[in-house]
């Protein structure tokens, strides 16, 4: 019964990489760690299923930041993005948890429409700046993922 909970909080925690009100990956790592401490038995290899999964938590977050900033590095001013950060916040605020999403597609919009004019120049720097987030948030997905296979795997040996 408490393996099928911790399986439970896991498949959360995969939804919640994909929807920014839930902490996602930290989720499933947490879930991980309680799996360890207080589900299974004797033995080790728990506490070597959870470093494995901690290594994928950590990859991941790591990744989920770099690789957008990455393939936007030079491509946006700062002034965009500080617009497109302070849109998603009132976003959030405003209509959660998609605000977030919403409100950061328009504050990139508008600022790429002060730069370069509306249509479809800030149109294409708005998809850019999509497919970047979207690279990210795939990169915590995929992490997620392995940790809950890591998770799957040690449940089947322990």
């Amino acid at each position: 019964m408490g393996s099928l909970l911790v399986g439970l909080v896991m498949v959360v925690g995969l939804v919640g990489v994909l929807v920014p009100v839930l902490p996602g990956t930290a989720l499933v790592l947490a879930a991980g760690v309680g799996w360890a401490l207080l589900v299974v038995g004797e033995g080790t290899t728990r506490f070597i299923v959870v470093a494995v999964m901690a290594a994928l938590f950590v990859l991941g977050i790591a990744l989920k930041y770099a690789l957008p900033g990455r393939r936007l590095s030079g491509q946006l001013p700062r002034r965009t993005l500080l617009l497109a950060a302070a849109g998603a916040a009132v976003g959030f605020v405003v209509l959660p948890p998609l605000g977030l999403l919403i409100g950061g597609v328009l504050g990139t919009y508008v600022a790429e429409s002060r730069r370069l004019g509306p249509g479809r120049d800030a149109g294409r720097s708005t998809i850019q700046v999509l497919q970047a987030i979207g690279l990210g948030i795939l990169a915590e997905l995929t992490a997620a993922v392995l940790m809950i296979a890591t998770w799957l795997v040690g449940l089947a040996l322990t």
